[in-house]
């Protein structure tokens, strides 16, 4: 049966629980969500839903310090990276506030006859699940259901099972803000469960961010019913250092992009490949940044952190070398270097998901891209060099759904997010966000 509680990642203690769904609740909320979109998500205009989407920017502004406790009490993220993830949750719904109508316009088709006229319109497509996880509570939440209200979908929101208060206060925040019961519904839902609201015909589809494991699982399922996904999965993104005048920038920015969030984040740099020529001094100043750090905070469990060690302990065994910078303790983890860590070690194809960074060493430009792409996973990926030409030439051919040059968390909420390969499929966040669950429909007029 899965448990939806707040264990303090901290020390395990579970300090609130909350009770899973039953069947007939599950029923009553997708009830509720599909009449919410029959009366309100098709009956309304875009500039009535904007305006709602206003106020829940408001209303994250004004909670965010007692948001950010929440996901404090729940994942152990820093008060300032969990009071800054609400902050921005608040601007992406302000974002879809203000651009919804232009997203959402009438598109007129030139026609190779001239007969008449044409042009898409994009309408709502009716009740929607979102299956979302633990490590960015509030901002997974936001990215999703922001460009679907301002649609005119409805929202069935399954959020991970240890963040429960949170998902119980971002559903507080809809019915405060004015959307009508049932625009969004929160349930504690069941692995079972959640099969059963996939399959629901009242919905329509489903997204999720997870696992690769979880997406698999969700996929089979829409894909039986004939549902449309959006899966953002996985990654173990590369990191490549090709040329640069301040090594001292690029490992600083190599570091952040490891240890952001405690390391639990997707799209986090994962994988470094380091030319010959700058490998030894980049290893020794990445560890010494590491060292430096004085941040100390847990992962979001114990299980999370045991994990974590097993998968360091495995590529240690296979021959990999690592560094670490202090010792485990329960969900707390230190920062820490994998070298040596080769193609037939099992760890090499995997994610780490905490603060261990994998260093590797290659000869050539083209040995680091082919070494960036010998992965599952194609979400995100760094390039670093001082030459323009070698950027734009090397970011053509990596293998993954986002690339950003010589900078690391400069995610946007205007910048389409979303990976290749096993990293999953579709986009959120900008114009493609609010693309995905929309009926294009043609209307074509004669005379």
């Amino acid at each position: 049966m899965t448990e939806y509680a707040v264990r303090d990642p901290r020390n395990g203690e579970v300090l609130k629980t909350f009770p899973t769904a039953t069947d007939a609740e599950i029923a009553a909320a997708l009830d509720l969500s599909a009449a919410a979109y029959a009366t309100w998500g098709r009956g309304t205009q875009v500039s009535d839903r904007a305006r709602l989407l206003r106020r829940v920017a408001e209303q994250h502004e004004e909670r965010a310090e007692e948001l950010g406790e929440i996901i404090m009490r729940e994942m152990g993220k820093p008060r300032d990276q969990a009071v800054g993830e609400v902050r921005f949750s608040a601007a992406i719904y302000r974002y879809y506030a203000d651009n919804a109508a232009t997203f959402l316009a009438d598109e007129p088709i030139d026609l190779l006859d001239g007969t008449g006229t044409a042009l898409i319109r994009r309408a709502p497509v009716g009740a929607l699940l979102g299956i979302m996880p633990w490590n960015f509570p509030c901002y997974q939440v936001a990215r999703f259901a922001a460009p679907n209200l301002a649609a005119g979908n409805t929202i069935v929101l399954k959020h991970a099972p240890q963040c429960p208060e949170s998902a119980a206060a971002y559903e507080q925040i809809f019915l405060d803000a004015g959307f009508p019961v049932g625009a969004y519904v929160n349930v504690y839902a069941t692995n079972e469960q959640v099969a059963a609201i996939i399959a629901d015909p009242r919905i329509q589809g489903v997204s999720l961010t997870g696992s690769e494991r979880a997406g698999a699982a969700v996929a089979e399922v829409a894909g039986r019913n004939l549902k449309k996904v959006v899966l953002e999965l996985g990654g173990s993104d590369p990191f490549l250092v090709l040329d640069t005048d301040d090594l001292d920038a690029t490992v600083q920015a190599a570091v952040s992009a490891r240890v952001h969030n405690t390391g639990q984040a997707c799209n986090a740099g994962k994988r470094f490949i380091v030319l010959d020529r700058l490998y030894d001094e980049f290893v020794e100043a990445f560890h010494a940044k590491l060292a430096e750090r004085r941040e100390s905070s847990p992962l979001s469990s114990q299980h999370a952190a045991e994990l974590l060690a097993s998968q360091v302990d495995r590529a240690v065994a296979g021959g990999a070398e690592l560094r670490m910078t202090g010792e485990r303790d329960g969900a707390y983890f230190p920062a820490g270097i994998l070298t040596g860590v080769a193609p037939d070690n099992e760890v090499f194809s995997e994610e780490l998901f905490g603060p261990v960074a994998m260093i590797f060493k290659v000869g050539s430009e083209e040995e680091a891209v082919a070494l960036a792409n010998n992965t599952p996973y194609g979400l995100g990926s760094y390039v670093f060099t001082d030459d323009p030409e070698q950027a734009e030439r090397v970011a053509n051919q990596l293998e993954a759904g986002m690339v950003f040059i010589n900078g690391v968390n400069a995610d946007g909420i205007e910048l389409p997010f979303g990976g290749v390969k096993r990293s999953g499929f579709g986009r959120e966040l900008g114009r493609y966000g609010i693309e995905e669950f929309l009926n294009k429909k043609l209307i074509r007029t004669l005379r």
